[in-house]
Order: structure tokens, then C-alpha cells, then sequence
């Protein structure tokens, strides 16, 4: 496979481009190199870290496709543990502020996640 085709959606997550910082950087013989982690598949660095939690917890032991996850979250770490779910077969429940953005709301939701949204009172 050449660095622009992957197998699978997973193989993509933390191969985001280098990309040079040229006009930012004074000095030439310095290299500035920035990782565009929004390219990740559900738009975040957060990627990294969900694919990396559910998989350690596999490789342990403790979870196995199938089960259901549940985490409290209130952004980007939900969509990614959303999508990597999906991605392994697991169903997730993300318990969430009320007052989260639609927006995030609809991408959890786009990967198959159940939504448990609660006030503030609640805690």
C-alpha cells in the first residue's frame, strides 16, 4: 500500500502529514515541522488517544468486540471514542452535558453512539 491508501479507517488514525513551517521560522538552518492531527478520520488529535485506550483494553484483556462502552465526555474525545467503536464493534453510551453543541451531538451519533445527556444539577 503506498502512504496515501490504507486498508482500513483505523490505519489512519496518527498518519496525519508533516507539513514545513517556512515563513514562521527565522532561522533557515532550523527545521519547524507541523502535524495536521485534524486530518485524523473523526477530526482530532483526540483520534490518537481513543483508538490507543480501546486497544490497550482489548490487548489486556478486558473488553472484546461487542461490549458495550460508557464514557462521560463533553467533545472530541467522545466523537473519537465513538468512531473507534464503531471501527471494533462495540456499542458506546456517551453520557454528556445537555448543553452540548448539535453539532457534536449529531457526529457521536453518526458513528451509532447512544447519548445520555444530563443537566448541570446532574452532575
Amino acid at each position: 500500500m503506498n502512504k496515501n491508501n490504507y486498508p482500513t479507517i483505523d490505519q489512519t488514525i496518527g498518519n496525519t502529514p508533516l507539513v514545513r513551517l517556512q515563513r514562521l521560522n527565522p532561522n533557515p538552518s532550523n527545521i519547524i515541522l507541523l502535524k495536521l492531527e485534524g486530518n485524523n478520520p473523526a477530526g482530532s488529535v483526540k483520534d490518537r488517544a481513543a483508538f490507543n485506550m480501546i486497544t490497550q483494553a482489548e490487548l489486556r484483556g478486558e473488553i472484546s468486540p461487542g461490549d458495550t462502552l460508557i464514557e462521560a465526555t463533553s467533545g472530541n474525545t467522545g466523537i473519537a471514542l465513538a468512531m473507534v467503536a464503531a471501527i471494533q464493534g462495540y456499542q458506546m453510551i456517551l453520557i454528556m452535558p445537555d448543553n452540548l453543541s448539535q453539532e457534536r451531538r449529531d457526529a457521536m451519533t453518526a458513528y451509532g453512539a447512544e447519548l445520555i445527556l444530563v443537566t448541570e444539577e446532574q452532575g
